[in-house]
C-alpha cells in the first residue's frame, strides 16, 4: 500500500513489497575495500511515531530527513537515546545479525532511564530486520571485513521549553556499510588517561544516551592532539580505577591467565564485554571476572583492550599515566589471548562459527 508521493510503504504490506521489488537486484556502486566508518544513506530506514500515548504501526520510508519542531526537548535537554549493532554476510551469502536482542534491552533501559516511551523487544528487533532486508543491497561481501551497521534511537519531539519529558516521540531505524576497523590486520594503539570523567557515578552512564558522548568529545580531542587513540576515563568519584576507554569497554588478560573488566555502575554494559566474557570463559577455560580495575595496578595485566560494536576488541598496546607509557603485551603485536577472542568472536558473528544458542539471528 502506498502513502502520499509513493516513498512510504506501511510495513503490513512490506514482506510482499520486499519480495516482489528489492530480492537482490538492485546493485549498489561502492568499493567495499574503501569504506571507512562515515554516513551513506542508503534506500529505507524504519519510521514511528509516539503521540497521544501510543505508537503508530509504523512505515519503511525514503526520507532520510527527521521533521521536527524547533523547541523539541531532544534538541534542547538530550532527551534521546541510541543503539548500534552489525548485520553481516556469511560465506553461503546469507546474513545475519548478532544478538539484536540484547539491542532491544538496552535501548529499553536507556528509554525507561531517560522516561521515554519504551519500544517493545519484538518491535525494535522486527524494525531492525525490516531495514535490513529493505537494504540489503548495501550489505558488504563476505570477506570485505565489512558490515551493514544498523542505528536505532529514538528523540523527544513535539515543541515544549519546560524541563519536562517530551509529549511527542520519533523511534527510527537507519543503516549504512561500513568497512573493517583495522585495515592492516589487528594493531595495537596507545590511550592516555585523561582528568574529565565521562559520566556522573550515579548519572548516565550505564545508558546509551547523547550526553556521554558529548561529554567525552574534548577529551577525546585532546588525546588525539597529544597522539594518542583516545583516552581512559577514571571512575568520577575516587579518580582511581578503569571504567572506560574512550566510547568502548575496557578488559584486561592477567598474567595469571584471567578475563578481567572493570565493575562499575557508571560503564556502558557493552553486548561485546559480555559475549568476550562468555567465550573466554566456556570456550577459551578461562576464569572471568567483573572487578575493580586500579590505574596503578596494570602490571597485573599481561594484555588489555577496549571493545565494542565498531571494532569488536582495540588492543591496547599502551597506556599514558602519571608521565609514563606502561605498555603491556607489545606496541606492535597482539596478544595471543587477545587474537583468540576476535577471532573467536568474529568467526561467529560471520556465520564460519556457531555461537551459544540465540546469539545469532538469521533473516
Amino acid at each position: 500500500m502506498h502513502h502520499g508521493s509513493g516513498n512510504v510503504f506501511f510495513l503490513s504490506e512490506q514482506n510482499r513489497y520486499l519480495k516482489k521489488e528489492l530480492k537482490m537486484t538492485k546493485k549498489v556502486a561502492i568499493n567495499w575495500d574503501q569504506l571507512g566508518f562515515d554516513y551513506i544513506k542508503t534506500d529505507y530506514r524504519y519510521l514511528s511515531f509516539w503521540k497521544e500515548g501510543q505508537w503508530d504501526d509504523g512505515v519503511l520510508t525514503e526520507d532520510n530527513v527527521l521533521h521536527l519542531g524547533e523547541a523539541a526537548p531532544c534538541l534542547h535537554y538530550g532527551q534521546q537515546c541510541f543503539e548500534g549493532l552489525k548485520a553481516y554476510r556469511t560465506k553461503a551469502g546469507e546474513i545475519q545479525l548478532f544478538r539484536v536482542d540484547q539491542n532491544a534491552r538496552r535501548f529499553q533501559d536507556s528509554c525507561q532511564r531517560l522516561l521515554m516511551p519504551v519500544i517493545p523487544e519484538a518491535t525494535f528487533i522486527k524494525a531492525c530486520i525490516d531495514v535490513v532486508k529493505a537494504n540489503e543491497a548495501y550489505i558488504p561481501p563476505y570477506g570485505t571485513g565489512g558490515s551493514l551497521y544498523i542505528r536505532p534511537m529514538m528523540i523527544g519531539v513535539g515543541n515544549s521549553v519546560a524541563v519536562k519529558p517530551a509529549n511527542e516521540y520519533i523511534f527510527t531505524v537507519f543503516c549504512m556499510p561500513v568497512g573493517a576497523y583495522f585495515k592492516g590486520g589487528l594493531t595495537p594503539v596507545n590511550f592516555m588517561v585523561s582528568d574529565y570523567d565521562r559520566a556522573a557515578c550515579n548519572g548516565t552512564g550505564q545508558q546509551k544516551v547523547g550526553g556521554n558522548y558529548a561529554a567525552s568529545m574534548l577529551a577525546h580531542e585532546i588525546a588525539v592532539r597529544k597522539g594518542y587513540a583516545d583516552c581512559i576515563y577514571l571512575d568520577p568519584t575516587t579518580h582511581t580505577k578503569i571504567e572506560e576507554v574512550g566510547a568502548a569497554n575496557f578488559f584486561g588478560i592477567t598474567r595469571d591467565n584471567r578475563f578481567v573488566t572493570p565493575d562499575s555502575p557508571s560503564i556502558l554494559p557493552s553486548i561485546t564485554k559480555y559475549s568476550l566474557l562468555y567465550l573466554a570463559e566456556h570456550v577459551l577455560g578461562m576464569a572471568v571476572s567483573e572487578e575493580d580495575v586500579f590505574i596503578d595496578e596494570l602490571d597485573q595485566f599481561s594484555e588489555a583492550g577496549a571493545c565494542g560494536t565498531a571494532a569488536v576488541i582495540t588492543p591496547i598496546g599502551g597506556i599514558f599515566h602519571h608521565n609514563r607509557l606502561h605498555v603491556f603485551y607489545s606496541q606492535t603485536e597482539v596478544g595471543p589471548v587477545t587474537k583468540k577472542l576476535y577471532d573467536t568472536l568474529t568467526a561467529i558473528q560471520l556465520g564460519d562459527l556457531a555461537g551459544p544458542e540465540g546469539w545469532i539471528t538469521h533473516l
